[in-house]
């Protein structure tokens, strides 16, 4: 009888111990979903911040290619602008030079003709004055 109570005793520890794995396996499945859901949405997460990025890099990119071509064009209009203003200075100073070679001519001219009328003032005798006519 005892080596049949020892028998009943042992299945039962054993069928105890088989339970309790059981409920701990059970306890352990449901933990386990919960975490694995947390790791899907991580990579999910990640995945919309790298789509996001991405878009974000691409628009500054644009962005900035913008800025280059508005500030190229910018740089344009200035050379553009310089390069007028400095060929109206240029016309400018001709003009000037121009009008001043055209004034020394004329005052050289002057100069000449006043010079040929003292010179011809000189070599022609003087003629005298005319006699105030009496009333």
């Amino acid at each position: 009888m005892k080596k049949i109570f020892a028998v009943v005793m042992a299945v039962a520890f054993v069928f105890s111990v088989a339970g309790f794995a059981v409920a701990a396996e059970k306890a352990a499945a449901p933990a386990a979903a919960p975490a694995a859901a947390p790791a899907a949405e991580k990579k999910e997460a990640d995945k919309k911040a790298a789509a996001e990025k991405k878009e974000s890099d691409k628009k500054a990119e644009a962005e900035k290619k913008e800025a280059d071509k508005k500030a190229a064009a910018e740089k344009k209009e200035a050379d553009k602008k310089a390069a007028a203003e400095k060929k109206e200075a240029k016309k400018k100073a001709k003009a000037e030079k121009k009008e001043a070679e055209k004034k020394a001519a004329a005052e050289k001219k002057e100069a000449e003709k006043k010079a040929t009328a003292e010179k011809k003032a000189k070599t022609e005798p003087a003629t005298p004055a005319a006699p105030a006519e009496k009333k």
